[in-house]
């Protein structure tokens, strides 16, 4: 069983334009009504010339403003390839402190590199819509392996049957190695405009929760959640230390251009006494 102080985080991940931050308002909606206090952490992209990031769920999500009971924290992903900012796993934490459950995280989409959200969340929701692309696309992107609950969002479209039993048959046909056997993911069609499907989504997510609690597997993968936190934090602390390093050191900046060895440079570095 996980922690009183910690809460239980849903990821919410998918292309730009599948509806996340729409199904995911009617989600806290439906939260709400349950008196259950839920928290939102979004990342969104930052400029790579500014800086800057729109941080659009702040106002996607107006009408929770004043809910004492609902918080609301979009951050900038601040160039980290994952899709979720460094800082995102100590708020989540922060948060399951303070009495949120669940939290609820929406990362800046799903490709090659943004998967991150598996790894961060206990049940990870990966959000489709009718005619989004071909089933190979769908399992380049590692989409398949990291669903613990399939989505198809604006099921009012034409085309959401289709979607819906082609997803099915790449699930029969694929063996989904980072998966427990025993979890078969679901498919939900909903509409978050017409707040059609909500509830059985929430179901589902319960779902998955308590097999995690049945199965033991809630207590590996906050094990394997606290390892990897620590593996990026002291890539980080490396990072930090390189670049002041190479700033405050001309000569070995210069040494570094004219041979041209950054992983011996690098080595030399953190082999410093600090």
């Amino acid at each position: 069983m996980k922690d009183r102080a910690q809460a239980y985080v849903v990821g919410f991940t998918g292309a730009p334009g599948t509806g996340k931050s729409t199904l995911v308002d009617v989600l806290v909606t439906l939260l709400r009504k349950l008196d259950r206090s839920v928290a939102v952490v979004a990342t969104d992209p930052n400029s790579p010339f500014s800086g800057g990031a729109i941080l659009g769920d702040r106002i996607r999500m107006q009408r929770h403003a004043l809910d004492p009971k609902v918080f609301i924290r979009s951050m900038g992903a601040r160039g980290h390839l994952g899709g979720l900012s460094l800082a995102a796993r100590e708020t989540i934490r922060l948060l399951g402190a303070f009495g949120f459950d669940p939290v609820i995280l929406e990362t800046v989409g799903v490709g090659q590199s943004e998967l991150e959200v598996a790894a961060v969340a206990d049940t990870t929701v990966v959000v489709l819509t009718p005619n989004l692309g071909d089933g190979v696309q769908m399992i380049k992107a590692g989409i398949l392996e990291i669903a613990d609950i399939f989505v198809v969002n604006k099921a009012d479209l034409e085309g959401s049957n289709r979607a819906v039993t082609e997803l099915r048959g790449m699930l029969s046909l694929s063996n989904i190695p980072g998966a427990p056997k025993q979890w078969k993911p679901p498919i939900i069609a909903t509409s978050a405009a017409r707040q059609e499907g909500i509830d059985k989504l929430w179901e589902a997510i319960l779902a998955h929760r308590r097999h995690l609690e049945s199965s033991g597997r809630d207590q590996e993968l906050e094990r394997q959640r606290l390892e990897d936190e620590t593996a990026e934090v002291a890539a980080e602390i490396a990072r930090d230390r390189v670049r002041r390093a190479l700033a405050e050191d001309p000569t070995l900046a210069k040494r570094l251009v004219a041979e041209g060895t950054p992983y011996g440079t690098a080595e030399e570095i953190l082999d410093r006494k600090r």
